[in-house]
């Protein structure tokens, strides 16, 4: 019988340290390097920019982003709609890429906008015939990109300033 005092006494001990383990306020914990880094980077990746060049057998589009480059979806569509309202994108073309950055947005907290790009393009590549940001809603970025033929894409990603690349060429006895 006097084990269950020392039982019990050793039980409420652990139960008192783990509570005021449990009661420090979060001001008070330790940070890492990696914890500062990654609270001054925002939250949610700002879409800054999309210019694109040709470059002899391919041309290429490049998404500037401010902060850490969130994944990012390229597909074909069959027609290019704004995002929210659905209203057709007037790019010409026959064929279509959607390209979209989420998390993402192109507008600061206030929601005043903060990309510089354009916003509905005309372009006389090889390639590329049009760009066109169609949205910027609901975390959710995206791009459309019109062509003449169907063309084929890689995308990769690139550092320092952060940002997204998409390669896109037709494919040799494919062009309309």
């Amino acid at each position: 019988m006097i084990q269950r005092p020392r039982i019990a006494a050793a039980a409420a001990g652990i139960l008192l340290t783990a509570g005021v383990g449990a009661t420090i306020p979060a001001s008070a914990s330790v940070s890492s390097p990696q914890t500062s880094a990654a609270a001054a980077a925002p939250a949610t990746a700002l879409v800054t920019n999309a210019r694109w060049g040709g470059h002899g057998s391919f041309d290429r589009i490049v998404i500037d982003v401010r902060g850490v480059l969130p994944p990012v979806t390229v597909k074909p569509v069959k027609e290019l709609r704004y995002d929210g309202l659905g209203h057709k994108v007037p790019l010409a073309g026959k064929h279509f890429l959607e390209i979209k950055l989420s998390p993402a947005a192109a507008h600061n907290e206030a929601g005043a906008s903060i990309y510089k790009g354009p916003r509905l393009v005309k372009v006389w590549l090889p390639t590329l015939k049009g760009l066109a940001l169609t949205g910027d809603f609901e975390g959710v970025v995206t791009f459309g990109a019109a062509f003449d033929a169907k063309p084929s894409y890689k995308t990769s990603r690139l550092h320092s300033p952060e940002r997204l690349v998409l390669d896109v060429w037709i494919p040799s006895g494919c062009r309309a």
